[in-house]
């Protein structure tokens, strides 16, 4: 009977063995190997113009003793970090009534819209921003009619973060909307029962119940605008460099592929730390 067991334990292990392989070599193929080759590519370097194989550090120190390169950091960095507060903020009040002032139907047919963003071209709806933002664009001619503008809002800050949340805006309400429908009922009429207003049932009930999928939004908002390039560049005039941009103005610059290697391996440890945080902040139990 225990031999049966074993052999019973063994079979289920290897099909259980089995179905995670494919996910097991996709990890493999699409992010450790050009990692890896990223990494090592880092190391090479460029002579008339040409590759050469090596392992040498003149790549990562020269990056990191300039200053264009921190500039382009630091920029990239906050203007992720803004884009990640401004996408949550304007997310959560969508997310809360999808959740808790629609039918399930209603909720159904948003969250169906709000995933049709993700089947059309990201570069289309910038170019169509780019129309609405110029200076002679569709909210600059609104404004006009009541004898405001016009408005500089194309090659700048705000054109960017607009950008970032024509981005991340939809996933952020659909994963803030999963998480706030799933908080318990009982315990928002609870809390309302005790005398808690709208509120402070919203800060103390549910966004700590709704913590996971609120932070896991945020996370995944940050890695969107922290990496993307099509904002900083059609709308955001592409000067000062976000981290991006600098990779393309790197390899153009003399043919310098290993010097682009260190910054897009800056830029994936930077994201794998942010990561690492988030995902610990979302499942810390609370003392």
């Amino acid at each position: 009977m225990r031999s049966l067991a074993y052999k019973f334990k063994i079979r289920l292990n290897w099909y259980a063995a089995t179905w995670r392989l494919p996910n097991l070599v996709w990890q493999f193929l699409f992010f450790v190997a050009p990692l890896t080759f990223l990494f090592y590519l880092s190391f090479w370097l460029v002579k008339n113009y040409r590759m050469v194989p090596g392992f040498d550090t003149v790549n990562w120190i020269k990056m990191f003793s300039r200053a264009y390169f921190w500039d382009a950091y630091y920029l990239t960095f906050g203007m992720a970090l803004l884009s990640t507060v401004v996408t949550s903020c304007f997310a959560f009040p969508c997310a809360y009534g999808l959740a808790f002032k629609v039918s399930d139907a209603v909720r159904r047919w948003a969250i169906f819209c709000l995933i049709i963003p993700f089947f059309t071209s990201y570069l289309v709806r910038i170019y169509s921003w780019q129309v609405i933002l110029a200076e002679s664009g569709v909210i600059n001619a609104m404004l006009s009619y009541i004898g405001l503008g016009p408005y500089i809002m194309l090659n700048t800050m705000f054109g960017t973060i607009v950008g970032y949340l024509t981005l991340a805006l939809p996933l952020v309400v659909i994963l803030q909307t999963f998480s706030i429908a799933n908080v318990d009922r009982n315990l928002i009429e609870a809390a309302q029962n005790l005398g808690c207003g709208r509120i402070r049932t919203v800060f103390t009930v549910i966004v700590p119940l709704a913590k996971v999928g609120l932070i896991i939004g945020a996370l995944f908002c940050f890695i969107l605008s922290f990496g993307d390039f099509v904002s900083p560049y059609y709308l955001g005039g592409s000067k000062p460099p976000t981290l991006s941009i600098l990779i393309i103005d790197t390899t153009k610059s003399g043919q310098q592929w290993p010097r682009a290697a260190v910054v897009a391996v800056s830029m994936i440890l930077t994201l794998l730390v942010v990561a690492f945080g988030a995902v610990s902040a979302a499942y810390r139990k609370r003392a």
